[in-house]
């Protein structure tokens, strides 16, 4: 018998509501075992990030290894990558995986602090995202990789476009940062028509984290078995019901956290 082990590779937020916590939290809230290499530390709250010290990359690496080499994963997610030799790093570990990775191109905090320094975006084009099963970027992180101002629905198919170009094999644009009372995350892949997500738009301060907690849940939903589409509307799912739990609650005095754990499941057995 084995859990279904999923890896998150991200850095660590002191705060609890993104990054590495949230992800282990997601893992294990949707029944899979979670296990992780930690890329940064982070001194950070719900107001803003105060500073990041870098993992050496060798250890980061060695997280990888160790965690590939004894537990099998059954999919990864990439989270915050902090330069340019971590991220060479990582896709050098992650080059003959097996299993599914996402990669959710961390680049600036909820509180609108940057998080990947400038000259790292490159690196993250030609080494990481080719290796890609689904980039997941919100807007402003989609901006910065396709090199375009994003303003209307062409410019979002545009910009897709471009990300599919870079090598991955999906990409997941998030329209959290668009106005209305609706969002659509859409789903490009080659070969197939863009697939459409949406739900209605929840007003709370408390979206520290969503991005993460998207690509985790995704994550962990692949590792389960399901095709990407099934994992992509059962993610979006769970991130709606987590915003709606934790909408409400007060933690800290900026960006609040979502509810993870509103309705764990038990860990899968296979």
């Amino acid at each position: 018998m084995n859990y279904i082990i999923t890896l998150t590779i991200a850095g660590s937020d002191s705060s609890g509501g993104a990054g590495i916590q949230a992800d282990i939290k997601t893992f294990s809230a949707l029944g899979c075992y979670a296990a992780s290499a930690v890329t940064a530390v982070t001194v950070q709250n719900t107001i803003g990030v105060e500073h990041v010290m870098e993992i050496p990359p060798h250890i980061v690496g060695g997280q990888i290894r160790a965690v590939m080499d004894d537990l099998q994963p059954r999919a990864a997610k990439v989270g915050m990558t902090t330069d340019s030799l971590t991220i060479k790093t990582i896709a050098t570990e992650l080059k003959y995986a097996d299993f599914p990775i996402i990669v959710d191109p961390v680049m600036v905090a909820t509180s609108g602090d940057r998080l990947m320094p400038a000259d790292a975006t490159d690196t993250l084009r030609n080494e990481l995202i080719p290796l890609a099963s689904l980039l997941t970027p919100n807007i402003p992180e989609a901006e910065a990789l396709a090199g375009m101002t994003i303003k209307t629905a062409k410019d979002i198919d545009e910009a897709a476009h471009r990300l599919l170009d870079l090598g991955c094999k999906a990409v997941l644009m998030k329209g959290g940062h668009m106005e209305g009372n609706a969002k659509t995350d859409r789903l490009f892949a080659p070969g197939f028509q863009p697939e459409d997500f949406s739900g209605r738009t929840i007003y709370t301060d408390n979206t520290h984290g969503t991005g993460c907690t998207l690509s985790a849940a995704i994550t962990a939903y692949m590792a389960r078995g399901l095709p990407m589409s099934e994992a992509v509307g059962a993610a979006r799912q769970y991130l709606q019901h987590a915003l709606e739990a934790g909408a409400s609650v007060n933690i800290g005095r900026g960006h609040g956290p979502v509810n993870h754990l509103y309705s764990p499941e038990r860990m899968m057995i296979l």
